[in-house]
């Protein structure tokens, strides 16, 4: 297939690129490069089946020549972000979403939403199943990511039914792994830089809210089991194994042999999720998919890639 991967200079969507390009599919990755970083496709210039092209989504979109597949990673994605880039969240969630569904209209091409755990909000229901519908502050300081998502998935849905766009949503869980920025105020960037430069861990509150972190190579292979499925209802991928983040910085800190320790700091933003945990049963029925990687052995990966970072 020709496909193409908006956000593709992201994290998860040069992962993507990668996988695609094994697969033996040609892949454009697009991408404004407001949180993404040509550092992280620099390996595949000169590939011939790999364009990159510096676009905004939210713009008018044309790709030339035949398109048979669209996954639309673009957004900014931590919380650093979506607050520095409200707007452009918003936009990229609703403007960026219309594009490429007229995209995918033009080509006959089948589209695939990265959309978020977030769409949950601070979940009153756990682990959080694709049917629950949410608790999330559409005014909040998340709001603009929460929302975004939550509407990019309504006009995917509506798209779907009243056009017959073959879409795909996926409900995208904590993921980690190398290619994500140290300054993206994610819990594992901020622990494994603190870690490596041997300082103390942030923690804030008493560390028992809870998250559950997916490997990078288990979520691709997630994503790309969802892109070749007829599933169009939205499908979580992510890790089921939870952790406090108190003992997620113990881990972290023996990881790394860091003598820093840990501090607290009585801080948390507003509409952070105290608990989340996806129930990944839709997903190993209908994709025959679950996470692989233990996250001791993701995390020391991650960990050597930072290292020539710090």
């Amino acid at each position: 297939m020709r496909i193409l991967v908006t956000g593709g200079a992201g994290f998860i969507g040069s992962h993507l690129c990668d996988r695609l390009l094994a697969e033996g599919h040609s892949v454009i990755a697009m991408d404004n490069l407001i949180t993404g970083t040509t550092r992280n496709i620099e390996h595949l210039v000169g590939h011939e089946r790999f364009l990159f092209i510096k676009h905004d989504v939210t713009n008018y979109l044309y790709v030339e020549g035949k398109l048979d597949a669209i996954l639309h990673f673009a957004s900014p994605a931590s919380p650093i972000d979506y607050l520095n880039y409200p707007i452009q969240t918003l936009k990229v969630g609703s403007l960026g979403t219309h594009n490429v569904l007229g995209l995918a209209m033009a080509h006959d091409a089948r589209l695939l939403l990265a959309s978020t755990s977030e769409v949950y909000g601070d979940p009153l229901v756990h682990p959080q199943t694709e049917d629950y519908w949410g608790n999330v502050n559409p005014v909040g300081p998340r709001g603009c990511y929460d929302e975004a998502k939550r509407f990019a998935e309504a006009i995917v849905m509506a798209y779907h039914n009243v056009h017959g766009v073959n879409t795909r949503i996926v409900r995208i869980f904590n993921t980690f792994g190398p290619r994500m920025r140290l300054d993206d105020g994610r819990v594992v960037p901020n622990f494994v830089g603190q870690a490596l430069r041997g300082e103390p861990l942030t923690v804030y509150g008493d560390g028992s809210q809870t998250r559950s972190f997916c490997y990078i190579d288990d979520q691709v292979d997630g994503l790309y089991r969802l892109l070749l499925s007829d599933e169009h209802e939205p499908v979580n991928i992510g890790n089921p194994y939870e952790i406090s983040i108190l003992d997620f910085a113990h881990l972290i800190n023996e990881l790394t042999d860091n003598p820093g320790g840990i501090v607290f700091q009585d801080k948390r933003i507003e509409g952070d999720p105290q608990t989340r945990r996806p129930d990944i049963s839709k997903g190993q029925r209908i994709l025959k998919w679950e996470p692989k990687v233990d996250i001791r052995k993701g995390l020391k990966r991650t960990i050597e890639y930072f290292k020539d970072r710090v």
